[in-house]
């Protein structure tokens, strides 16, 4: 049986960096104490493969937040190359066709492919702008609110065979109800108490998100700008040791 994760393997890195230089004095500076690191869209066009397979060597876990939406055949084929590499977590963001095609391509089960049903940055006032939420007077949307459109993107992913979603806010709670322990939620925009929330639009502390239910939390700014990386990571365990934690 699968031992459950520690505090601090719950904790998720996020290496908000350009140079990857800056990203592996940051895990160097947190080594001992993190061991699962996100790497995202700024820092991949930086480091590309040659980082992801550094931090595979020094035996860290890795979560690659591309939220890939490309044609359903390239989809497929790069879903098997990220999991050639040996990848933990991976975004995809995208309709039905994309995200069955990104299950296709996962040819190792160790890698879990995670879907956006919204980005933590996006509220109901963007999605109108889409028109896909109201009621508004100039249009009739395809949803009444912002859950119906959540639940439906949710439901959707997980249909297709994707193995969680990523989860900020209230929807941590609310995706949690839906779905059983077998879905990962991963929330990311977690903002110790105290700190700004940035331009995230729904943000948690770490100890609530896993109270609520992520099984993980993602964690940037917060830790990349502090003058001691490895103390405000400790406190960070330290608050999700003190909630019950879902399996």
């Amino acid at each position: 049986m699968k031992s459950l994760p520690t505090p601090a393997e719950r904790l998720i890195v996020a290496l908000d960096f350009s140079d990857v230089n800056e990203a592996r004095k940051c895990v160097d500076e947190l080594d001992g104490i993190v061991s699962f690191y996100k790497v995202g869209l700024e820092l991949f066009t930086s480091a590309s493969r040659g980082f992801l397979e550094e931090l595979r060597q020094r035996k860290y876990q890795i979560f690659l937040d591309l939220k890939m939406h490309d044609v359903d055949e390239t989809i497929r084929r790069a879903v098997a190359n990220v999991a050639a590499i040996g990848v933990d977590f991976l975004t995809i963001h995208g309709n039905s066709a994309t995200l069955k095609a990104a299950c296709l391509g996962k040819v190792d089960q160790k890698l879990k492919l995670l879907a956006v049903p919204l980005l933590s940055s996006w509220n109901e006032t963007d999605l109108q702008e889409l028109f896909l939420v109201g009621p508004t007077e100039d249009f009739i949307p395809k949803f009444d609110n912002l859950d119906d459109y959540v639940f439906w993107r949710a439901d959707q992913a997980i249909s297709q065979g994707c193995d969680g979603l990523i989860a900020s806010g209230e929807y941590v709670k609310k995706l949690r109800k839906r779905f059983d322990e077998k879905v990962l939620l991963i929330s990311p925009g977690i903002r110790p108490t105290g700190s700004s929330t940035n331009e995230h639009k729904r943000s948690l502390t770490p100890g609530t998100a896993i109270q609520d239910g992520a099984n993980y939390v993602v964690v940037g700014r917060p830790i990349r700008d502090a003058a001691n990386r490895k103390e405000v990571a400790q406190r960070i365990i330290e608050d999700i040791a003190t909630v019950t934690l879902p399996p």
